[in-house]
């Protein structure tokens, strides 16, 4: 007898990695409740504890938090890089494209030794992402981080502590 994981193989619950047959969804990921309920019915098994949910005082703690002018000003801070810098990079990236696609002449002009304009172009490509992720990260470090932390602390004052 085969075993694989303490289980002999072919015994009931003994799954095997290598088996095409192998449903996933057997061990309950992405299932509905109800089939869990259906394959579960013949099992004593305890039922799953449900949270239980925010109060209302909560709600309303963290409505007038995002109402108020230092929440909005983090969004507009936000906002304020994040749309620029992605029309810029999307502009960027789609003149890529196309001239790879309507100016092919253009982009195989050999620059230096066997690098042309389209190999350049493509690196400056990689060059401005990580460009704009360290420049993100400046910007939230510098212009967001600090005011995010006392809205956060505050918070986390009006509604008791980190209560899930």
């Amino acid at each position: 007898m085969d075993k694989q994981d303490g289980h002999v193989v072919g015994e009931p619950g003994a799954v095997r990695l290598d088996d095409p047959w192998y449903d996933p969804l057997a061990s309950g990921w992405g299932e509905s409740d109800d089939a869990a309920d259906e394959r579960n019915a013949g099992r004593n098994t305890a039922p799953t504890p449900v949270p239980s949910p925010r109060s209302a005082a909560h709600d309303e703690v963290y409505l007038t938090v995002q109402r108020s002018a230092a929440f909005q000003e983090v969004r507009r801070r936000y906002r304020g890089f994040v749309v620029p810098a992605t029309a810029l990079f999307l502009t960027w990236y789609l003149a890529y494209v196309i001239a790879a696609t309507v100016a092919p002449g253009l982009m195989a002009h050999r620059i230096v030794g066997a690098l042309n304009v389209a190999m350049f172009a493509g690196l400056g490509q990689f060059a401005t992402t990580f460009l704009l992720t360290w420049a993100y990260a400046r910007h939230a470090r510098l212009r967001r981080d600090s005011a995010a932390l006392d809205i956060r602390w505050e918070t986390q004052e009006l509604t008791g502590g980190n209560i899930r």
